[in-house]
């Protein structure tokens, strides 16, 4: 196996340990694929929960620029929910399970069609 289907089971098992989902094995490769050369770095592959730029990033980057949502009190709401969902407390909030859970969040499978 590549290193690539290593962190993508990686994820595919925090999804179902940590965020009680059965995750979409071809949604998630795509999630993962479209983050780039990111999930190879220790720091860029993590989201930290804590760190409202870090957030602020996410919704940017991701939900604005990538799922082309509007700006909105419903993109900070749903950031909240999968980081809840995910759990504050633990540490590693992988980048790609972020963004996975975001698109199913907002039905936007298509995006990556």
């Amino acid at each position: 196996m590549s290193k690539r289907d290593d962190l993508i089971a990686k994820y595919a098992d925090d999804l179902k340990s940590k965020c009680g989902m059965t995750p979409d094995m071809d949604l998630l490769t795509k999630v993962t694929i479209g983050c780039g050369p990111s999930i190879y770095n220790a720091d860029a592959s993590t989201v930290s929960s804590s760190d409202q730029a870090e957030l602020d990033t996410v919704k940017n980057n991701f939900l604005i620029k990538k799922l082309g949502l509007s700006d909105g009190p419903a993109l900070d709401s749903a950031i909240g929910s999968v980081m809840d969902t995910y759990g504050r407390s633990n540490r590693n909030k992988y980048r790609a399970v972020v963004y996975y859970m975001l698109t199913k969040h907002f039905s936007k499978e298509s995006t990556y069609g």
